[in-house]
């Protein structure tokens, strides 16, 4: 019974369709990883289960060895003893010749014994070797579906780790998405706008600044001129050349009428 419910077990397992449990199963991997573990554990008890299955049946055989060498040696030992009783009986010695044919039916009778235990053991051996090749069959089969999930688990755990990978890199690769203004990148690139326009405005102002004083001079020199051109018309120089330079505002509010008053 016990060794029926072993071959039950095997021959469950060893039909068990791996796809549609990894189908029913929310996360392959662990199933699998479970699956692997009581394949383990099934298949280390089948082998002990086959082991000493194999091993009565050893003893089954040993023993009708033994029965069928037995056998052997009493047909052996009753031919010797009929042989010897003869012998006797040819010399006239009738005691002996009977002493020798009893020993030759007590072999006889144990041969025959012999070979009746080695009759009956015939069955059983036959049995146990049926049940030995099929639970070696049944284990051979689970070592297959064993290597089966072993490749499958592994197939599965490379894959789950190359998709971890491939996610890490997606979001290694969006938290530096330049175009993304939300990005690390698009503020540092903001930041960095900011000071150039600041950069640029400061220079736009200096530029202006200068400008002014550029023109603040050119008047300057212009003053400088009108007063030296005056004081050389006090002194009764000559007079100005046309054209020498552009006429300047001196300060003063100018009558037009006070020209042609001259």
């Amino acid at each position: 019974m016990v060794k029926q419910s072993i071959f039950g077990r095997i021959s469950q397992l060893a039909k068990a369709n791996i796809n549609a449990l990894l189908d029913q199963a929310e996360d392959p991997q662990k199933m699998l990883d479970q699956m692997v573990r009581d394949y383990t554990n099934n298949i280390a008890e089948a082998e002990s289960a086959v082991a000493q299955t194999i091993g009565n049946l050893r003893m089954l055989q040993a023993d009708y060895n033994e029965d069928v060498k037995n056998a052997q040696d009493w047909g052996n030992k009753a031919l010797a003893a009929s042989r010897k009783a003869d012998e006797y009986r040819a010399s006239g010695d009738s005691v002996d010749a009977q002493k020798f044919d009893n020993l030759a039916k007590v072999a006889i009778q144990r041969q025959m014994t012999a070979e009746s235990e080695a009759k009956g053991a015939e069955p059983s051996i036959a049995s146990q070797t049926e049940v030995v090749d099929k639970l070696k069959t049944g284990l051979d089969q689970m070592k297959n579906k064993l290597n089966q999930l072993t490749a499958k688990r592994n197939e599965l755990v490379a894959r789950s780790k190359t998709a971890a990978a491939q996610s890490q890199v997606h979001d290694a690769l969006k938290s530096i998405d330049i175009m993304d203004p939300t990005s690390e990148v698009g503020r540092f690139e903001e930041k960095i706008r900011r000071e150039e326009a600041k950069v640029l405005g400061q220079q736009e102002l200096a530029s202006s600044s200068l400008d002014a004083q550029f023109n603040q001079l050119e008047d300057l020199g212009e003053q400088t001129e009108i007063e030296a051109r005056l004081a050389a018309l006090k002194s009764g120089g000559s007079k100005p050349a046309i054209g020498a330079g552009a006429p300047a505002s001196t300060g003063a509010t100018v009558d037009e009428a006070d020209f042609d008053k001259l």
